[in-house]
């Protein structure tokens, strides 16, 4: 075994990694020839130094832990060995060392790019791309194609950007997968509930606290400070806080710190919760991302429950609300198809700003489900959009 560096500890072995992850200790090997483990040298050749070697098998027996399980063998994570292994080799040290940190955390902060070589399908088996094939090992078993994912806003990929980087990124935690409308279940029934909508549309009485109607009755017009949007948060039927003011091109929205930079929700004084807030509250997490990007609005759901979305622009026409699962993307409006939209209105709550979103944490609300109301729902932002210059 090689010396030990001075100061540092002394390794216990060198441990080779024989294609099978199953870390069993083997003795030291020198050098490999052709034959050797993909996964144990980096870009560009074999190391000499055993230590190197030991170091990237330790890392890539972290990635191997953090797998998802599969529903079933074709789709699991055996399958995806040989040409999961073959891409690993293919990565730099410190694109190994990011993605290891990337998939430890979850995708809990934002990260950088983690670079396939491109143009080198040796090795990838099944065809995938490499983007599919890490967000299947650790996201999404059941993934197969490359349009079923959506970059996020911060990868260089996702900016046009991607063909002038040395390679294609396969970060798992730069994409989301697209929400698609689900078919809708029977009407929720009740028999102590009556009928599920009044005969003639009634205009929602909101209590704004403060006196900050003004701030929220806002048009595309009317909006001269720069942001593109505002946000205000909503308990049942009250307003929480001020608005908040997005001037950049996203912002995360969540409720404990320390989530990064955004609108924290924890952070907006409550004279008094209800337990059924205070539960919602606690399913918020990392809460949603919202982005303008060309065209429209997406939201990225990056907590661990799914979040209900209304906006006058979802697709198909009279959806009345979209559920966006966990790890799930949803463009949410379309400036495009906004032009007509005029008389938007759910049923039962009378007009709508038909330039705004509204988006509830954890809890659907509409014909399907027992709330029949947004306002009906313990937790839930509201969206009023700006014209988009």
């Amino acid at each position: 075994m090689p010396a030990a560096n001075p100061g540092k500890a002394v390794l216990p072995g060198i441990w080779v990694d024989t294609g099978r992850c199953t870390g069993t200790p083997l003795e030291p090997q020198p050098s490999e020839g052709a034959g050797g483990d993909a996964c144990l040298h980096p870009a560009g050749g074999p190391h000499d130094h055993g230590m190197f070697r030991s170091r990237r098998a330790g890392l890539v027996r972290r990635l191997w832990r953090q797998r998802c399980a599969a529903a079933s063998p074709e789709d699991g994570p055996a399958a995806l060995k040989p040409a999961v292994h073959a891409l690993f080799k293919k990565l730099k040290d410190e694109e190994l060392e990011l993605l290891v940190q990337v998939v430890e955390s979850r995708g809990a902060w934002e990260s950088g790019c983690v670079l396939a070589p491109r143009g080198d399908p040796r090795g990838v088996k099944q065809g995938l791309p490499p983007q599919v094939l890490l967000c299947r090992l650790f996201r999404w078993p059941d993934l197969h194609q490359s349009h079923e994912l959506k970059h996020l806003c911060y990868c260089a990929g996702g900016q046009g950007a991607c063909g002038d980087l040395a390679g294609l990124c396969c970060n798992p935690h730069h994409f989301s997968r697209l929400a698609v409308p689900e078919t809708p279940p029977p009407p929720y029934l009740k028999a102590s509930c009556g009928p599920s909508w009044p005969d003639e549309p009634q205009l929602m009485e909101f209590s704004y606290d403060g006196g900050d109607w003004c701030d929220t009755s806002l048009s595309w017009s009317t909006i001269t400070d720069g942001c593109w949007c505002k946000l205000a948060y909503w308990e049942y039927r009250t307003r929480v806080g001020r608005l908040y003011a997005v001037h950049e091109a996203s912002v995360n929205v969540f409720c404990e710190l320390p989530w990064g930079s955004g609108f924290c929700l924890a952070q907006l004084p409550a004279a008094y919760r209800s337990c059924a807030v205070r539960r919602a509250r606690g399913k918020i997490g990392r809460g949603l991302q919202l982005s303008q990007e060309p065209g429209g609005v997406w939201a990225y759901n990056r907590s661990e429950h799914p979040i209900f979305v209304s906006s006058p622009t979802l697709s198909p026409p009279g959806l009345p609300v979209l559920k966006v699962l966990p790890g799930y993307s949803a463009k949410v409006f379309d400036y495009e198809r906004a032009g007509g939209t005029g008389g938007w209105q759910l049923p039962g709550e009378g007009p709508c700003d038909p330039h705004s979103i509204r988006i509830s944490f954890a809890k659907g609300w509409g014909p399907c489900y027992s709330r029949q109301f947004i306002t009906s729902c313990p937790c839930w932002l509201e969206v009023l959009l700006n014209q988009p210059r």
